[in-house]
């Protein structure tokens, strides 16, 4: 069991230029699964809803920030850096970004399929409604620790 600040202390130590806080956070869906797909290098893109952003006040992911990906008990599993960050209407993210999510049989339509039904849960849960205009935040990453050799 690794803790977040453990690894995030160590990563620092391999790299003193970066000054940013630490950030973790788990996926908000099969977070087990997920981490596992990042931590072996199928999974390199996530997506996550602008509007909901906005309602929350949190400021969107930027482009080379690192963040600690944990497991579904907070453990962490992996330091990614966020290298591509992108607003796209839902209808439009592409079945490249939907590949490199990584996620069932990596297609558009798998895509679209499960992230309608999580986003249009979500909304509902905030009195919003999720449409195909709706605005998706596009992430794409790279594990950056533990470095591929040290990885399990």
């Amino acid at each position: 069991m690794i803790k977040a600040e453990s690894m995030w202390q160590d990563f620092l130590a391999t790299r003193p230029d970066i000054t940013q806080d630490m950030d973790a956070w788990a996926f908000g869906v099969e977070a087990n699964t997920l981490a596992d797909l990042v931590l072996k290098g199928i999974k390199t893109a996530t997506a996550s809803a602008y509007d909901l952003y906005e309602l929350d006040k949190e400021p969107l992911p930027q482009e080379g920030t690192y963040d600690v990906v944990l497991d579904s008990k907070d453990e962490a599993v992996c330091i990614i850096e966020i290298t591509k960050v992108s607003l796209v209407p839902f209808s439009q993210v592409s079945a490249q970004h939907a590949y490199k999510e990584g996620e069932g049989d990596r297609s558009l339509a798998y895509w679209q399929k499960v992230h309608e039904t999580i986003f249009s849960k979500w909304f509902d849960e905030c009195g919003l409604t999720f449409s195909p205009d709706s605005v998706i935040v596009l992430e794409e990453f790279e594990v950056v620790y533990p470095e591929k050799e040290d990885a399990k």
